[in-house]
């Protein structure tokens, strides 16, 4: 769960309160940040949590367990941004490529360790949890690839490959987490300024 305002507020998908994780996933995603899954132990999990280890086992059976949950609710957060983002955004492609862009970028920006956590570890996860996970992430997609291809159908954008460049802007959104630091010299506004430049190029958009 995550601490942000009413859905129904307008513009609410650009605005972020501070991560309320429950406690052991959010010590789960310090460590998982810092050493990775495979280099972080259940017990160090449990005394970032402030929990003994059978304590950390009443809530989550297994580090796997805490993978997935944070996981999944990380992907459900930026769903839920994205498809705000795009109920608000006006009738055409270009309006709503712009405004899922945004939303994909200011989330890997803001929630960055725990995009990159997600984006990371997914190898780590077991066959049935993973693909789980990747169907949450396939839906974020098919959600710009639609777009994407509605604006070379109304001629909006002109890339003769609607699908690779849809996904190579995705790549690109993600990649911020990577990089992005709250203290360097672009603020997200900026970021988003000169993101939003190269993503409409990359659609050919008019």
């Amino acid at each position: 769960m995550h601490e942000d305002p009413v859905s129904g507020d307008v513009g609410s998908w650009r605005r972020y309160g501070p991560p309320t994780l429950p406690k052991p996933l959010a010590a789960a995603l310090e460590a998982f940040a810092e050493r990775g899954y495979d280099g972080t132990s259940i017990r160090e999990i449990a005394s970032r949590a402030g929990l003994s280890v059978p304590g950390l086992y009443h809530h989550y059976p297994s580090k796997q367990a805490l993978l997935v949950s944070l996981t999944t609710t990380v992907m459900h957060d930026l769903l839920d941004r994205s498809r705000r983002a795009l109920a608000e955004a006006g009738p055409t492609p270009s309006e709503q490529f712009d405004a899922v862009v945004e939303s994909l970028l200011r989330f890997h920006m803001v929630r960055r360790d725990q995009a990159f956590v997600a984006s990371t570890e997914m190898r780590s996860m077991e066959p049935a949890s993973r693909a789980a996970f990747v169907a949450l992430r396939d839906e974020q997609q098919r959600m710009l690839d639609g777009i994407v291809e509605g604006g070379v159908a109304t001629g909006e954008f002109t890339t003769p490959y609607p699908k690779d460049a849809s996904r190579a802007v995705t790549t690109m959104c993600v990649g911020v987490a990577s990089w992005y630091r709250p203290d360097g010299p672009s603020s997200p506004d900026d970021i988003v300024h000169r993101y939003l430049v190269i993503a409409r190029s990359t659609v050919g958009a008019r």
